[in-house]
């Protein structure tokens, strides 16, 4: 028993040896965690133990084994993917949650604040009276909102899809640079990866309606169904925003559901001066953005809004269970009027979030959203969004100034695409990428790559909240570098 206790008690103490290893990883004075010293694959690498050693031996392990060989996506000159680090505040708030509560259900504070932190990002993010949902990442909430859309649909034709199943073939409409979750949400359904009609782009990314409502009208001539018309509010490969109000008012035309997937980009519309881009938003059924992306929260939380969550309770609302619903004393649904009544928060699960997605077990998402904004408040929020817009901005600028350095398209949100350009080079693409393999290597400035139009691209995405502008002129300096080098060496 002495082992338990030990395990559970003194958090102040080992969060506070934890915290100093913490500081020091984020000082980012390390290398690599594969940098060719790195001994910790042998060090970590044992059969399963048989005896504990007790927590003090563990901690030791943390700090000086796994801490300094994490992750790279924290350094401030990351600018991969679409993923960063936590802020402090959403760290300290996250552990705060796994301990006081473990669960986001019962009618607790951090039940409470799952659901105003939901109501703070649907003001924020101008979602005018859509409830929503937290959930695991884009994947997750882009599968709830589909779901949506399924019962919608059907139930337009009288069936109750979730209880009842699929009777008929489905299209949904997505241009060709949506995320592939999409495509796994629709084979999830039930509803066919294949079912997912690909619309074309323009030259800067964005979905053709053109296409879109050729290939809608040939489809509905033929008795097919259309369940969404999908757009991306700052698509993952080139950050543009689709066509809102046009793709919007085309879905409200044919009575179709209609999805923003804003998982990356929705957070620009803090931004002002992409005011009109973001016209057209208030048609949506359903947007999905994670604040683990541009926020900064933790990884692991997204969060779908819908204009009806009881459409969502009655797609994924889960059977009855006597060890569940005996226990209580409030009903599931009834989370407005009980509070005075009831004697214990083990008296109401609270708000039922487990009857709007797909997850029962699942922690507390809601009091990390609401620890940043309660930190920075909106204004804070909008200067971080502007700050990382303007990012992209001077990169196109530095880009657009040095004879070397090609720009693949203006950025709209916090995404650049460029690449090295040289009249000696032969093969662009394939030069682009020896130059940036090089470039992680250095560990410095950390961007992915993409393809534009069959270019390859390198192609920084500014979201970081330790990035700053320093950041943007080391990695055009070190993409310069790079370059001449690599051109010298093929000479």
């Amino acid at each position: 028993m002495k082992q338990d206790k030990a395990e559970t008690e003194h958090v102040e103490h080992y969060l506070t040896r934890i915290g100093k290893s913490l500081d020091k990883y984020l000082r980012f004075e390390h290398q690599d965690a594969l940098c060719p010293s790195a001994t910790w694959q042998q060090e970590l690498s044992e059969t399963v133990p048989q005896k504990g050693l007790g927590i003090d031996p563990v901690i030791e392990l943390l700090n000086h084994t796994v801490i300094p060989n994490g992750s790279a996506i924290v350094k401030p000159g990351f600018t991969s993917y679409i993923t960063t680090g936590a802020t402090t505040i959403a760290t300290v708030a996250s552990t705060a949650a796994s301990v006081a509560s473990p669960q986001r259900y019962t009618r607790t504070a951090f039940n409470y604040l799952e659901e105003l932190s939901l109501d703070w990002l649907a003001d924020m993010l101008q979602l005018n009276n859509m409830k929503g949902v937290y959930s695991s990442g884009g994947s997750v909430a882009n599968l709830i909102a589909l779901g949506g859309a399924r019962q919608f649909t059907f139930e337009k034709l009288g069936i109750d899809v979730a209880a009842e199943g699929v009777n008929k073939p489905v299209r949904v409409y997505a241009s060709e640079e949506c995320h592939h979750t999409i495509q796994r949400s629709m084979g999830v359904l039930g509803l066919a990866r294949k079912s997912v009609v690909s619309i074309d782009v323009d030259s800067q990314g964005r979905i053709q309606i053109s296409d879109l409502e050729e290939k809608l009208n040939k489809d509905i001539s033929q008795g097919k169904l259309p369940m969404a018309i999908i757009v991306s509010a700052g698509t993952t490969n080139r950050g543009v925003i689709d066509p809102l109000f046009a793709m919007g008012t085309l879905a409200k035309r044919h009575n179709i559901w209609f999805h923003v997937d804003g998982a990356y980009g929705l957070p620009g519309i803090l931004d002002e001066r992409l005011k009109e881009s973001y016209k057209g938003l208030e048609l949506a059924h359903s947007v999905i953005t994670d604040p683990h992306k541009w926020l900064g929260a933790s990884v692991g939380i997204a969060a779908t809004f819908v204009r009806d969550r009881e459409l969502l309770a009655r797609a994924f609302t889960q059977e009855p269970a006597d060890y569940l619903e005996g226990t209580v004393e409030a009903s599931q649904h009834d989370h407005s009027t009980q509070s005075q009544q009831l004697k214990h928060s083990l008296d109401s699960f609270g708000i039922p979030f487990f009857d709007y997605s797909v997850e029962l077990s699942a922690p507390c998402r809601g009091v990390v959203v609401w620890a940043m904004i309660k930190e920075i408040g909106v204004q804070g929020m909008r200067e971080r969004i502007m700050r990382h817009n303007d990012m992209a901005n001077e990169t196109a600028n530095l880009v657009s100034q040095h004879a070397q350095l090609e720009l693949l398209g203006n950025p709209e949100l916090s995404i650049c695409c460029f690449r090295f350009n040289d009249p000696k080079v032969k093969d662009l693409n394939t030069f682009n990428q020896q130059l940036h393999r090089q470039l992680i290597r250095e560990n410095n400035y950390l961007p992915s790559t993409t393809k534009v139009n069959g270019n390859l691209a390198i192609r920084p995405c500014y979201i970081g909240a330790r990035t700053e502008f320093k950041h943007v002129q080391g990695l055009i300096n070190s993409v310069v570098k790079i370059g001449r080098v690599l051109l010298e060496t093929e000479a």
